[in-house]
């Protein structure tokens, strides 16, 4: 059995690194890395996007870093139970053409007790902004520690 630790039943404690170790990996923005966090027939709702499988994660998020340029995510638990974790999110991204959105949705998780994720259920709303409304400004890659979560930053 594959181990993505910190395996349920979660603790606020466990919840919160779980949700922090899934920021990192998504703001590597490195497909291969984010779908080992998956088992290998997770069912995913993103959007309007159903998917199943790592692999299809694998392709779907290919698909999204290239078009989601200068991607940065904040991610914090909402609530968490036994083996589930709710987050709510926002990140910032540019399209090709320069136009810079922000991001804001909410995430349900639930995990196998080896910690892999089997499911994720997300809504996601857009809000196109200027780029004099942008909040997250560290170099790209995983936020980093001193910097503020959503709701240090009143979001």
């Amino acid at each position: 059995m594959e181990i993505r630790l910190p395996v349920p039943p979660f603790t606020l404690e466990s919840a919160r690194q779980k949700a922090r170790m899934a920021e990192d990996a998504w703001n590597s923005r490195d497909p291969a890395r984010v779908a080992l966090a998956y088992t290998e027939d997770t069912v995913w709702r993103n959007r309007s996007e159903f998917l199943q499988g790592r692999e299809a994660v694998q392709a779907f998020l290919t698909r999204k870093w290239a078009a989601e340029q200068e991607y940065r995510l904040i991610k914090e638990v909402w609530a968490f139970h036994e083996s589930q974790i709710a987050v709510r999110f926002q990140y910032e991204f540019h399209d090709a053409g320069g136009q810079w959105f922000r991001a804001y949705g909410n995430e349900q998780w639930a995990f196998t007790e080896g910690g892999l994720m089997r499911r994720r259920e997300a809504s996601i709303n857009d809000v196109p902004i200027a780029q004099s409304e942008r909040r997250f400004f560290w170099p790209l890659g995983p936020r980093p520690a001193h910097h503020p979560g959503l709701e240090d930053l009143g979001m």
